[in-house]
């Protein structure tokens, strides 16, 4: 028998290691997959039966029991709507910048200048021929009226700001 040197016993040590990861990785990898065909399809419990999801295709069926037997049914693939929408969208955008590049497409003359009016500015309103109306304006006492609702309203908002900020500054 051959005495063990320390080059033998690292290299023996590195073979041991690599065996027993390769071992375990299997190991692990045989627990991992699902018993239902090789792990295609997982499935997980809903209130309705079961959701079954196709790993291989992304496709997903909601499994139910019914007096026949269990009944799978495909959910609808919202991700094929937004595909199509946005497909249909692009399609539209490629048929706007071609009408875009062929020009303008007005028909007339568009060169003549715009009109010096204002369309946005009219003029006042006449009820017979050159009379204009007019809007009275509030007189003094209107004025007055006004300002001293305001600040009757000003003096009870103080009022009770007051009055909350000593129940409140009581009660702490």
């Amino acid at each position: 028998m051959r005495p063990v040197t320390s080059s033998t016993a690292s290299w023996l040590a590195t073979a041991s290691f690599a065996v027993a990861m390769t071992v375990s990785g299997s190991l692990m990898a045989a627990q991992a997959a699902p018993d239902s065909e090789n792990g295609r399809y997982t499935m997980t419990p809903i209130p309705e039966g079961v959701l079954r999801l196709d790993t291989r295709t992304g496709t997903m069926s909601t499994c139910t029991r019914n007096g026949a037997g269990w009944a799978c049914y495909a959910v609808p693939d919202e991700r094929a709507a937004f595909d199509a929408e946005i497909g249909r969208l692009q399609a539209e955008v490629e048929k706007l910048k071609g009408q875009l590049a062929a020009g303008p497409t007005v028909s007339g003359k568009i060169d003549e200048a715009l009109p010096k009016s204002d369309p946005l500015k009219k003029e006042p309103k006449t009820a017979e021929g050159d009379r204009k109306i007019e809007i009275p304006l509030p007189s003094d006492q209107d004025v007055d009226r006004v300002m001293s609702f305001i600040e009757k309203a000003w003096r009870r908002l103080i009022d009770m700001a007051n009055r909350v900020q000593k129940d409140v500054s009581g009660k702490i």
